[in-house]
Order: C-alpha cells, then sequence, then structure tokens
C-alpha cells in the first residue's frame, strides 16, 4: 500500500517489480552523477575567467562529448532491454484469467474454470467496514495462487482502461476488440490494491482493482466455493 508523503515505489512483490525498482535506482544514479557534473561546470564557469574564448574547432573536446553519452546511454539500454524481456516472457503458466473493464467496473473470467466468472465493483464509501481502504476496496476479490506464473489476457467492452498492480510491475492497456497479454508471478501473499490508469469517463476514478494472492491450497477451496 502506498503511505502520505511517499517518495519511492511500494514494495516490491514479484520479480519484475524487483528488477524495476533495480533499474530505477541505476538510472537515477546515472542522472545524479551527471547533474553534480554540469552543476560543478556551472560553478566553475561563474567563478573563474573565461579561457579560449577564440576556439572555433576542438576535435578532442567534440569526440569526447559525443562518446561519452554514447557510452551512458549504452549503460542504460542494456538493463533496460533486459527487463523488457523478462515482462514480455511467457512461460507455461499455472491458470488464465481474464480481465475485460467496462465503464466502470472489472470482470474476470478464469478461463480454466467453466463457470467461474464475476464483477468487481467499487464498495461505495458508505458500506465500508472498519479498516478497509476508501476508492480501493471491491466487492469480489481477483484471487490467485502464489508463487506460480498467471497469465492474464486484458481487453475491454466499451472505451480505454488499463489495468495496473503497481506493487507487482504490471500495467496493461484494455482495448476493445483487442487481446493483451501479461504474466505475473507473486513472491508472498498478500492483497494488493490498483486503479484503472487510463481515462475511461465520468467514473473513471471509482474502478479500483484488487488482487488477493493466497496459497494453492486456499486457491483450490477459494474457486470450488465459488463454482
Amino acid at each position: 500500500m502506498p503511505y502520505p508523503m511517499q517518495l519511492g515505489f511500494q514494495d516490491a512483490a514479484s520479480p519484475i517489480m524487483e528488477e524495476l525498482v533495480y533499474f530505477h535506482d541505476h538510472t537515477l544514479m546515472i542522472v545524479f552523477l551527471i547533474s553534480s557534473l554540469i552543476l560543478y561546470t556551472i560553478m566553475l564557469m561563474l567563478t573563474t575567467k573565461l579561457t579560449h574564448t577564440n576556439t572555433i574547432n576542438a576535435q578532442e573536446v567534440e569526440t569526447m562529448w559525443t562518446i561519452i553519452p554514447a557510452v551512458i546511454l549504452v549503460f542504460i539500454a542494456l538493463p533496460s532491454l533486459r527487463i523488457l524481456y523478462m515482462m514480455d516472457e511467457i512461460h507455461n503458466p499455472y491458470l488464465t484469467v481474464k480481465a475485460i473493464g467496462h465503464q466502470w467496473y472489472w470482470s474476470y473470467e478464469y478461463t480454466d474454470y467453466e463457470d467461474l466468472t464475476f464483477d468487481s465493483y467499487m464498495i461505495p464509501t458508505q458500506d465500508l467496514s472498519p479498516g478497509q481502504f476508501r476508492l480501493l476496496e471491491t466487492d469480489n476479490r481477483m484471487v490467485l495462487p502464489m508463487d506460480l506464473p498467471i497469465r492474464v489476457l486484458i481487453s475491454s467492452e466499451d472505451v480505454l482502461h488499463a489495468w495496473t498492480l503497481p506493487s507487482l510491475g504490471v500495467k496493461a492497456d484494455a482495448i476493445p476488440g483487442r487481446l493483451n497479454q501479461i504474466t505475473l508471478t507473486s513472491t508472498r501473499p498478500g492483497v494488493f490494491y490498483g486503479q484503472c490508469s487510463e481515462i475511461c469517463g465520468s467514473n473513471h476514478s471509482f474502478m479500483p482493482i484488487v488482487l488477493e494472492m493466497t496459497t494453492l491450497k486456499y486457491f483450490e477451496k477459494w474457486s470450488s466455493t465459488m463454482l
């Protein structure tokens, strides 16, 4: 869960999100070093006499400020491409779930089961129980087993939506007439919250996503009660 005045990401709950956090720190370190160098150069220009004002050509300097940025971009691109490959890599999924966006709720279909489908609406503020989160709780949670690869097929029935769970590093557009595919694996049990991340109309802020990650034994028990 996010908290007030939070500056960083939510706690990672999947291998992909852990990699994204590492990549963020890696990129931020490079930005910090470049910013420090620029600040140092500006301070030198303000505190020393300008020299070589008549220089029209400096081949060595031009070569240096071409090669160094190129090397920096390579150091950013290589881990980024690795993460992109990991996000698109599809293992043999244990389970496939279809998430369909509507104005303004989500519906879920567990395709490995014949009749396991349900809609997930936000619980109005006046109906919340003590301890529940305003604008984040739903009447039916999506339940999945942890430590197993899960494939989620995402689409929409009306307008553009986006199925997003920050703690798992997941964000995919829900587009009418098209199926987008993601794979997620949670490394720990818990309840994870997300929201639609695509402006989809007047109630865009009122279609949260709640995912409960449990043990396989509890998931099988839950699925049998839902059938």
